[in-house]
């Protein structure tokens, strides 16, 4: 089939994740284009996969200070841009359009008819999950964000509704876990002057901090941390536990590794805030609504979990898209879930 692969580079997770796919389905003899939007990934990830690729500047949420910002997501975003993207956009000669929860191809399918599958942990809201109280807009965009044909959610239950493992990438699968003295800590959306000065209280224990800011080196007991995959994925197998905020893809890898983790959720984000609710049911995980050194003081007293050992999910996921027979996922979840109910 030719495919085109819509990537929305906000977040690690999705760059890894599509990468995984997209492995996946070139080696089933699909050809596939890219188109990437949001945030310039130039200074974090190699993007060499990913070609031929497209970029536009697509829809991305802002925080800051910890928080969503909706007025500074309202300047940030151009939305007179995003609809010439999605009426631009190429979309002859493609079968398939798949989108990580990437809006310019899910809304350019939509308009166009065209059969679309999405990929990704945000799709797995449209069924009956754990989900934070939010408000009432902030759900609705989530549900319209970028919409498709065929949604294939993900979430760390089947919750007994059709959806899939988290999907795990291979550099992650080949780990080997350990324990270090170090605890891993990635919390991208706080003020990292805070962050530092929070784990400082903490003189016995070591923090590696993992940074987008050029600064790297100690700062008593705190390492900081230039970003970069393998580093990251090996201190993280090394670690004795992660604190970061709550997104799925990395929560996901601690888990599959054992690492316990404390999170705190970007306010205002419903996702990341429902994340935090489910790590709670689920006994996975614990949560902080703000930076807090009580909560931290709790959290390492912990013991550490049992790991999740999540199942490949790409390879039987790129079989199910190529045989074509899209209306029916049920089969596919049950495979991964084998404790899923028929019903």
């Amino acid at each position: 089939m030719k495919i085109l692969l819509g990537v929305q580079t906000t977040g690690n997770g999705h760059i890894v994740r599509s990468r995984a796919l997209l492995g996946e389905l070139r080696r089933r003899g699909h050809d596939i284009d890219c188109l990437l939007t949001g945030p310039s990934t130039s200074n974090r990830w190699k993007l060499d996969d990913f070609e031929p690729y497209q970029t536009r500047h697509g829809l991305s949420f802002v925080s800051h200070a910890g928080k969503l910002s909706y007025w500074r997501t309202a300047l940030q975003n151009k939305p007179i841009r995003f609809l010439l993207d999605v009426h631009q956009l190429n979309w002859r000669g493609y079968d398939l359009v798949i989108s990580d929860y990437e809006p310019v191809t899910a809304w350019m399918a939509k308009r166009r008819g065209m059969p679309s599958i999405g990929i990704g942990h945000l799709y797995a809201f449209i069924h009956t999950v754990p989900k934070s109280p939010g408000n009432r807009l902030a759900h609705w965009v989530t549900n319209v964000f970028a919409p498709v044909k065929y949604p294939m959610g993900s979430h760390w239950h089947h919750f007994d509704q059709p959806l899939l493992p988290p999907t795990v990438a291979d550099d992650v699968h080949q780990l080997t876990p350990s324990e270090a003295d170090h605890f891993l800590v990635y919390l991208p959306f706080e003020q990292q002057a805070e962050v530092i000065a929070l784990l400082k209280q903490f003189p016995q224990q070591r923090f590696r901090v993992y940074t987008g800011t050029p600064e790297q080196g100690d700062i008593d007991n705190v390492q900081l941390c230039k970003i970069g995959r393998q580093g990251f994925i090996n201190d993280l197998a090394s670690s004795r536990g992660v604190i970061c905020n709550a997104g799925f893809s990395l929560v996901s890898e601690a888990l599959h590794l054992g690492k316990k983790v404390l999170v705190k959720p970007l306010a205002g984000q419903v996702e990341q805030e429902s994340n935090a609710v489910a790590l709670a049911q689920l006994k996975l995980g614990h949560w902080m609504a703000e930076l807090s050194p009580a909560d931290i003081t709790t959290w390492l007293d912990m013991p550490a979990i049992r790991q999740c050992n999540w199942p490949d999910v790409m390879g039987p996921l790129a079989d199910w898209i190529s045989n074509g027979d899209w209306e029916n996922h049920h089969h596919l979840c049950r495979q991964l879930w084998p404790d899923l109910s028929d019903s």
